[in-house]
């Protein structure tokens, strides 16, 4: 008997998937919005122009710039294998497919996982300071305990919306889409037509004039975590208009609509404040945290600053519901394919949402939120530096996994050698370049607050949440004994058949 819970009748009408989502009821624009959101812009602008400016001063641009390329080149692969396999799983599936099921639990299961989990504790955390600060709350805003007891609640809140179905949650994510894009260009002229603010210069795009290739790695890896977060938009393939077409084209299309907000801000910030180390210079270490912070009073007066911190907590709420709409998906196809317990395979039969796992995470990510903020801020710190290891690990497995997929098509023509070969494979090895050099200066004490026995704790984070992953993989391998041994080839059937 199987494991999903038969279609409410009321519905009947409806269509559903194999998995029980509710197919074509997301379009292109929709599918979009989420990516977007899920990278949250707003606030990930916010919170990484300043440490890339220390980096790399005035070359800021140029840094968004070369790290979008492993980002670009990373979304054809994921648009080639979602049109061989449209599977809310993507990464997972795909690995799996191309590199056995190990891998595929690994790199598509866990290291996901792992990442979005640190990134929806920091996005509460974010969300619920701005929101307190917004309310005139400025001493509990400052209290660690308050701010916690209100990221739950945020947690909450976005949990029900993404548990009531993807249309709930794309409605809301267009208003809150539409809300940073306007902060954010509004910020971005209003900046450039202030008197003082240079003439903005090409040479800030320059790849060629980095200092040394440290810096640039260091700035490409802060850039990773600037435009993460899009691939999102694949997990609800399977509910997707076209699932084979659409989703793949909202991919590539939405990293083109960051990369365009993201230069006009760096420009306008940098043509107004300058790389200086000072004042509201865009490399003052003061400051670097948050520069949209800094600079959206004197640019645009405080009450207009306003909106721009809205925004940015808006943009973190965002984050956290997309989360919460595609990690309970990622978790669903493995359920599905045997590689976690049956019960997160369990879809509501009205809302056709993964109810189970849609909790789940909200526990979850209380649970990570709490047990980080109970460590130090530092901590919490540190680990989202370390997000920049896993992002690039997982992705460059997913260039690589197409690549390798696509082998045998590759002399089919110009274009299959291009799109399924040459590009994915470019990207898979900037970011395992990227990966490498930056675990190399992450094992330095110095690098982020925290180290252990000499070695950086940011270091110690990413890699070791891989290696322990590896271990939870053996460790699981006799419970899911099926996925770990026929898994390469029987991916592409639901493997959960009981309860």
């Amino acid at each position: 008997m199987s494991n999903l819970p038969p279609a409410d009748t009321r519905r009947r009408s409806t269509p559903t998937t194999a998995k029980g989502l509710r197919p074509a009821s997301v379009g292109l624009l929709a599918s979009m919005a989420l990516g977007l959101s899920s990278v949250a812009p707003a606030y990930s602008i916010a919170v990484t122009l300043g440490f890339v400016a220390l980096t790399v001063g005035d070359l800021a641009p140029a840094a968004l710039l070369v790290g979008f390329v492993p980002i670009l080149l990373t979304a054809f692969a994921f648009r080639e294998l979602n049109r061989d396999m449209p599977d809310c799983g993507t990464t997972f599936v795909w690995s799996t497919r191309a590199f056995g099921p190990f891998t595929g639990w690994l790199a598509g299961g866990w290291v996901v996982q792992t990442a979005t989990l640190i990134a929806m504790a920091a996005l509460s955390q974010v969300g619920a300071a701005h929101l307190l600060g917004l309310l005139g709350l400025d001493t509990l805003a400052g209290r660690p305990v308050a701010v916690t007891c209100t990221a739950v609640l945020l947690i909450a809140l976005v949990a029900v919306l993404a548990y009531r179905g993807i249309q709930l949650a794309a409605g809301a994510q267009y208003l809150m889409l539409g809300l940073q894009l306007v902060a954010l260009l509004g910020f971005g002229t209003a900046a450039l037509a202030r008197d003082g603010a240079a003439t903005p210069s090409l040479a800030w795009l320059n790849p060629l004039a980095f200092p040394d290739a440290g810096a640039m790695a260091e700035g490409v890896v802060l850039c990773l975590f600037i435009y993460w977060g899009w691939d999102a938009l694949l997990t609800v393939n399977e509910e997707t208009t076209d699932s084979t077409r659409t989703p793949g084209r909202a991919a590539v299309l939405s990293t083109l609509v960051l990369l365009g907000m993201y230069l006009f801000t760096a420009y306008a910030a940098l043509a107004y404040a300058g790389p200086g180390s000072t004042g509201l210079g865009l490399g003052n270490p003061d400051t670097a945290a948050d520069v949209l912070a800094a600079l959206a009073p004197p640019v645009l007066g405080e009450v207009l600053a306003k909106a721009v911190q809205l925004a940015v907590c808006v943009s973190a709420v965002a984050a956290l519901l997309s989360c919460l709409v595609s990690s309970p998906r990622g978790t669903l196809s493995m359920a599905a394919h045997g590689a976690l317990p049956p019960a997160f395979a369990r879809i509501h039969p009205r809302f056709r949402t993964p109810a189970f796992g849609t909790v789940c995470w909200a526990a979850a990510t209380t649970v990570v939120l709490a047990a980080l903020t109970a460590l130090s801020t530092d901590f919490l710190g540190d680990a989202i530096l370390s997000l920049g290891l896993l992002i690039a690990f997982y992705y460059a497995v997913t260039g690589f996994a197409c690549a390798w997929h696509f082998r045998a098509q590759l002399r089919r023509s110009p274009s299959d050698l291009l799109l399924k070969g040459v590009l994915p494979g470019i990207g898979a090895a900037m970011m395992l370049a990227a990966f490498a050099r930056c675990a190399y200066d992450m094992t330095d004490p110095a690098y982020g607050s925290t180290s252990v026995a000499g070695i950086g704790g940011v270091f110690l984070l990413g890699v070791g949440s891989i290696a322990l992953g590896a271990l939870v993989a053996l460790a699981v391998r006799p419970r899911f004994r099926r996925f770990f041994r026929d898994g390469r080839t029987t991916i592409t059937q639901l493997t959960v058949t009981e309860d």
